[in-house]
């Protein structure tokens, strides 16, 4: 496998476009499109920091030879922005408007699922007021993503009916939980999130004027 190609499989199996992987780096976006036409060859400071953030070896990413090409093929055939809209609309088709529900997993526990193109999501909590659960996309049968998420009713004003509205609201670009703000009348949410599509972290609230009445933390990524 060529250097160049390379380069653009790992940065679509993380889920970068060139724009994102440039900015992460710090440099033009049209340096990362020579790097990936074979125009140019990344200087060792470029090597070391695609390294760090896709998290393997300088050598996985120059040498060419099967030992360190069979890796990068595994799981290329992934490609996480595809992955990433199917699961927006798994998210907005099942536990915000309680569709898509299906039988039991475990004891007692809520579940919802969705499948479509090869790839399935399944979302299944315990309890009520204090909860717990997770997220997860299988292509092909195959698991690729899980979030693991656990909660609790903090205050008397929840409703929840607005936290379902605020989930309605996630977006590709933070395909979690909800947005970073969703306000309707006196309620507000916040998500805050660590990390990247791949690996992170993060936490959601719900304020009831000035009081919180709710919170989840959240973690996970791509598994393989």
């Amino acid at each position: 496998m060529k250097l160049e190609e390379k380069l653009q499989i790992l940065r679509k199996k993380n889920g970068y476009s060139q724009e994102q992987l440039a900015d992460k780096l710090g440099i033009a976006r049209q340096t990362i499109s020579k790097w990936e036409n074979g125009q140019a060859i990344p200087e060792l400071n470029g090597l070391i920091a695609l390294s760090k953030l896709y998290g393997i070896a300088i050598d996985r990413i120059v040498k060419d030879d099967d030992e360190c090409n069979l890796p990068i093929y595994k799981g290329a055939e992934i490609d996480i922005n595809e992955m990433i809209s199917f699961l927006i609309y798994a998210k907005k088709n099942t536990y915000p408007i309680n569709g898509n529900k299906v039988a039991s997993s475990r004891t007692k526990s809520h579940d919802y699922s969705y499948s479509e193109n090869g790839y399935k999501y399944l979302d299944t909590y315990l309890g009520g007021e204090k909860f717990s659960g997770s997220e997860a996309v299988w292509y092909l049968d195959k698991p690729i993503w899980s979030m693991n998420y656990a909660g609790r009713i903090t205050g008397d004003f929840f409703d929840n009916d607005f936290l379902k509205e605020a989930l309605l609201s996630v977006s590709a670009d933070a395909p979690y939980r909800g947005p970073k703000i969703f306000v309707k009348g006196d309620y507000h949410y916040h998500c805050k999130v660590e990390g990247e599509f791949v690996w992170f972290q993060g936490y959601e609230e719900i304020f009831y004027l000035k009081e919180k009445i709710y919170e989840c933390y959240f973690h996970g990524g791509v598994i393989s």
